[in-house]
């Protein structure tokens, strides 16, 4: 699900079925989800019939696995109740993803412990000071500097305030398209 206009992308919910005796699984259990962007709008089809992830409308796309552990497979769609800002749980490090060009520095955050919610992101070269980068869309986050040829190290703050720093994570011959791990909440 793509929620808060990506903002909460990685993020993480407990999500129960509720209010349907047929469907909703008996003891009404709940299931930790993860926020993406793998249900895109389709604004050719009404809300209520087949647009599913047209926004504003708040809604789950899960994964089979994800929704037969509240809901009987056979319905399809049941009414949720969620919980925002859960713990994710969450193995290894945060991921750094590069892509970008020598003029645009984009980096992919994902893995993030805590609840999952990034905030805000520093950048920091060889040749520079810590530097914001502003939010691209979902947890993507962007610089107009160059920064090949240096080491990075980023500072990573959490929607619950905390902050990680992450020193020379991606050494000085980092190229576009590698991913690198950090420190973790």
């Amino acid at each position: 699900m793509l929620f808060n206009k990506g903002s909460t992308c990685g993020a993480c919910f407990e999500v129960r079925c509720v209010d349907h005796i047929l469907w909703c699984l008996q003891g009404s259990p709940s299931v930790i989800l993860t926020a993406t962007d793998f249900c895109p709008p389709n604004y050719g089809l009404s809300s209520d019939y087949g647009g599913w992830c047209n926004f504003p409308k708040e809604h789950f796309e899960m994964s089979e696995a994800a929704f037969v552990e509240i809901a009987e497979k056979k319905a399809e769609i049941v009414p949720v109740q969620y919980k925002s800002r859960v713990k994710c749980e969450r193995r290894g490090g945060m991921r750094f993803s590069m892509s970008g060009s020598a003029h645009f520095f984009q980096v992919l955050i994902t893995n993030v412990g805590l609840d999952g919610e990034v905030v805000g992101v520093k950048v920091k070269g060889s040749k520079t000071g810590w530097m914001p980068m502003a939010r691209n869309w979902g947890q993507n986050w962007h610089s107009n500097i160059n920064l090949v040829g240096e080491p990075l190290s980023f500072e990573v703050t959490a929607s619950t305030g905390r902050t990680v720093a992450s020193y020379s994570v991606a050494p000085a011959n980092w190229q576009f398209g590698q991913t690198f791990e950090g420190k973790q909440f």
